[in-house]
C-alpha cells in the first residue's frame, strides 16, 4: 500500500529535502525554484558538502539546516550567520529535520544512513518522495508496516517505480500479471568479462543516459541497482519476486511497464531526466511543468529490449536470491554492496570483485529474522564489518600476487 486518502494541504506546499546536495536533491531544488509560489522549504540536510548546502540555504531560506558531518558545523554556522535559520549537525540533527512539520519530505540520502530520518518522517504521517533504495531493501516489511500504521503516503521517485506507480491499477491489483522493470544496461552492457575486469572507476561512473552520483552509477554498471529495484518493487506493489521481470532497454525511454492479465501492457515513457519522476512526486496528485525537451517518438529510430546477461551481471541474481531468502539477506546484500562499491571507487578492488564480495558475505553471514529497526541496524553494522574483512582479505591476496 503506497497511497492514502489523507487530506492534502493547500499551496504553498512545505518541503523538507533530506540529502539536498546530491543529484536528486539538486534537481528537487531546481523544480522548487522554478515554482516559488507553490513551495516553501522547511529544512535541508546534507552529509558533508557544506559549501553547496550554505548556497542552497541562502537561496531558499529554510527554517532549519542540518549537516551530518559534525566537523562541518562551524563552517555551516559561520556561512549562515545573520540569517534566521536554525543550524545543527550530526545524525540526530538529520532525524530532527525529518521530524519538522513539512507536508512533503524528499528522502534522497544515499545508503542506509537514510533509513532513520525517512522512518522519522513516516512516523509523523508525512508524504514521502522516496529516492533512497535502502529504506525498502534493508527494512521493507518494517517500513511498509509503519507507513500503514501512521497513514503516511509513499511516492516512489526512482524512475522505474515511479513509472509503474503511474500505470498501476491500485483498485484492481488482481488484474495485474507482472511488473517489468527496464534497465539501461549501464556503460558496460556490451563488454565481455575480460574487458570488464579492467574497467576503471572513472569509466564506471560515466552512465550513458543518466546523470547520477558515483555510488548509484556504479550500481547501474554492475546492475545491482536493478536487483535492489526488484526488492523495492516487491514491497511497494506487493508483488512476488517471480512476477517482477527485468529487461535491458538501452535507450532509457520506456521507464517500466505493467502487464495485465488481459494481455494489455501499459508503460510510462519520457526522456531520461530525473526531474520527471521528482516533479510527479513533488506535485502529486497534480502535475507540474518540467523544463526539458519533450519526447519526440517520430524522431526515434528504434526502441530495443533484451534480457540481461546473468554471467556478466551476477548482482541481479544475488538480489533475487536475497529477496527469496528474506530476513536479513537483503540488508546484508545492501551493506556488503556499499562496502564493495567504496572499495572499487577507492581503487582497492576491481570492478568484478564487487559482486564477488557481496556473494561471499551473503554466504558467510549468520542470517536472522527481523523484529525491530534495531535488528536492522545491528545487522547492517555486522554485515559491513564482515564485508570490510572480506575486502581486506581480497586486497591482501591481490597485493601478494602483484609482488610475486
Amino acid at each position: 500500500m503506497v497511497m492514502s486518502k489523507k487530506k492534502l494541504a493547500a499551496a504553498p506546499r512545505s518541503v523538507t529535502i533530506l540529502g539536498s546536495t546530491g543529484s536528486v536533491g539538486c534537481s528537487t531544488i531546481d523544480l522548487i525554484t522554478r515554482n516559488p509560489d507553490e513551495y516553501i522549504v522547511e529544512a535541508l540536510t546534507a552529509r558533508r558538502n557544506v559549501d553547496v548546502l550554505i548556497e542552497q540555504a541562502k537561496r531558499l531560506r529554510p527554517r532549519f539546516v542540518a549537516i551530518s558531518d559534525e566537523t562541518k558545523f562551524s563552517a555551516l554556522k559561520a556561512g549562515l550567520s545573520g540569517l534566521d535559520i536554525e543550524v545543527a549537525a550530526g545524525a540526530d540533527a538529520v532525524v530532527a529535520a525529518a521530524e519538522r512539520p513539512a507536508e512533503f519530505v524528499m528522502a534522497a540520502i544515499v545508503g542506509s544512513a537514510g533509513l532513520s530520518p525517512t522512518l522519522a518522517a513516516v512516523r509523523r504521517g508525512a508524504m514521502i518522495g522516496l529516492a533512497n533504495k535502502e529504506c525498502l531493501v534493508c527494512a521493507g516489511a518494517l517500513m511498509m508496516a509503519e507507513i500503514r500504521r501512521h497513514g503516511a503516503v509513499l511516492l516512489p521517485v526512482d524512475s522505474e517505480h515511479n513509472a509503474i506507480f503511474q500505470v498501476f491499477d491500485f483498485d484492481r491489483p488482481d488484474a495485474i500479471d507482472k511488473l517489468i522493470l527496464t534497465a539501461s544496461g549501464g556503460p558496460f552492457r556490451t563488454l565481455d568479462l575480460e574487458a570488464m575486469r579492467e574497467v576503471t572507476p572513472a569509466q564506471a561512473v560515466k552512465h550513458p543516459n543518466w546523470d547520477m552520483g558515483d555510488k548509484i552509477s556504479i550500481d547501474s554498471a554492475t546492475m545491482m541497482n536493478k536487483g535492489l529495484e526488484v526488492i523495492e518493487a516487491h514491497y511497494l506493489f506487493d508483488m512476488p519476486e517471480s512476477r517482477i521481470e527485468v529487461l535491458v532497454h538501452p535507450q532509457s525511454v520506456v521507464h517500466s511497464l505493467v502487464a495485465y492479465r488481459d494481455g494489455s501492457v501499459l508503460a510510462q515513457l519520457g526522456p531520461p531526466d530525473m526531474r520527471t519522476p521528482i516533479a510527479y512526486a513533488l506535485a502529486w496528485p497534480g502535475r507540474m511543468p518540467v523544463p526539458q525537451e519533450k519526447l519526440d517518438l517520430a524522431a526515434m529510430s528504434d526502441l530495443t529490449f533484451e534480457a540481461p546477461d546473468p554471467d556478466r551481471f551476477p548482482a541481479l541474481r544475488l538480489a533475487r536470491e536475497a529477496l527469496k531468502n528474506g530476513g536479513s539477506a537483503p540488508t546484508v546484500l545492501s551493506a556488503a554492496n556499499e562496502i564493495a562499491v567504496d572499495g572499487f571507487l577507492t581503487g582497492r578492488i576491481g570492478f568484478l570483485n564487487i559482486a564477488e564480495i557481496v556473494e561471499d558475505v551473503l554466504s558467510k553471514f549468520d542470517h536472522q529474522r527481523f523484529e525491530t529497526l534495531d535488528d536492522v541496524r545491528n545487522c547492517d553494522f555486522s554485515a559491513r564489518r564482515l564485508a570490510e574483512s572480506v575486502l581486506d582479505g581480497l586486497t591482501a591476496r591481490s597485493s601478494v600476487g602483484a609482488g610475486e
